[in-house]
């Protein structure tokens, strides 16, 4: 095809993302219907339920486009956060947000940094800009290493991302590195901390970041609505910086970005904290069984703050993920992250935790016997 040829080359290259697979998927390849579901980070309680009641009742009005600016939303956030409205943009998740930044800073040639392995949207949305990714190695123990990222920075970088809680590894950077990382870095390079996990975080050395927007006005904060809160289906997703930065991202994003509903319901999951509450104990109990029982095994694992965890199954992690597949459960191999032995799973309920751990004992024989040896019920 002959238009083919006009596309530009950046996006011929572009790899697509792959996203964990849909229960739906699973069903028909492997003829199975007890399907868990532990690979793309969702809360596994889903929202609060007044966020169900309000779907249930707020169907009236959506003949009608949404309010493009996110008025009510804003206010909710200005209220729970203390903030001004000129703080915030609200995007159709915060990959909306990654997208419309490089639409304002990113140009062909231009460098932006980030950690490998990371979350894969910062690639992707980096080579769709025409930009130069610049990936530098986690440390040994997993954990950004922020010395080298600054001295990564050169006159062509725009951009740096520091995810936070780290996607794959569930590591953290701490409140004193983040502040030594920003006075290090140039005022006309933007520092964008994601912190789409933050609401899980229970470090107490974790940098909140909020009280920095002000003193340091290039900084941006990204949070979702589609983790803790659990409306990954609905799309919600915010940015926290200085007023005219965000009144620049606001300038490129797509007028009615945010559906009449995900606005509505983000309010509502905002009001029910106690829904949080609960959410974050549940995954704090998912954490203990998980690690007591691959303690048991002698797996190695990186202890998290996020609500997934990293797995080192010493196997080929491709073969694992379809053999649990076949069980089943859903879970994402390490390979994607350049991490060929590990797994990556979401921390589930209860009954999803032990049906995993049990499957996973099935698959490595080795374990298995070592589990039976100790005198462990694999079932």
């Amino acid at each position: 095809m002959s238009l083919m040829r006009k596309v530009r080359q950046n996006v011929r290259e572009l790899g697509r993302y792959q996203p964990g697979k849909p229960i739906e998927e699973v069903k028909r390849k492997y003829q199975v219907d007890n399907i868990i579901k532990m690979a793309s980070n969702e809360n596994p309680l889903g929202p609060s339920p007044l966020v169900l009641k309000l779907l249930r009742e707020g169907l009236q009005g959506i003949h009608q486009y949404p309010d493009s600016n996110c008025y009510y939303l804003k206010q909710a956030l200005c209220r729970f956060y203390n903030l001004e409205e000129e703080n915030l943009i609200i995007g159709n998740g915060s990959d909306e947000i990654i997208d419309l930044i490089m639409a304002v800073l990113v140009e062909p040639g231009d460098e932006v940094i980030y950690a490998n392995p990371s979350f894969i949207k910062y690639r992707l949305a980096v080579q769709a800009a025409g930009g130069k990714s610049v990936e530098i190695p986690l440390r040994k123990d997993f954990t950004h290493d922020l010395k080298k990222m600054a001295n990564a920075v050169t006159r062509k970088t725009r951009v740096i991302f520091i995810c936070n809680p780290n996607n794959p590894t569930g590591t953290i950077v701490g409140q004193g590195e983040i502040l030594d990382f920003l006075s290090q870095i140039p005022t006309d390079i933007l520092v964008v901390i994601d912190q789409a996990y933050r609401e899980y975080v229970t470090d107490p050395t974790y940098c909140d970041g909020l009280n920095l927007i002000h003193k340091y006005p290039n900084l941006l904060l990204l949070r979702t609505f589609s983790k803790i809160y659990g409306l990954a289906g609905l799309r919600v997703g915010y940015g926290i910086g200085h007023p005219e930065i965000i009144d620049m991202l606001n300038r490129v994003r797509s007028p009615f970005n945010v559906n009449l509903l995900a606005q509505k319901a983000a309010i509502f999951a905002l009001q029910d904290q106690n829904h949080v509450l609960t959410s974050r104990y549940v995954n704090e109990q998912g954490k203990k069984y998980l690690y007591q029982n691959l303690d048991k095994v002698g797996l190695d694992y990186i202890p998290t703050q996020g609500n997934f965890m990293l797995i080192n199954t010493g196997c080929d992690a491709q073969e694992i993920f379809e053999k649990l597949l076949m069980r089943g459960i859903i879970i994402r191999p390490g390979n994607i992250f350049g991490l060929p032995t590990w797994i990556r799973i979401t921390i589930g309920t209860e009954n999803a935790n032990k049906r995993f751990i049990s499957a996973l004992i099935e698959i490595l024989p080795e374990r298995r016997k070592k589990v039976n040896d100790c005198g462990y019920e694999t079932k």
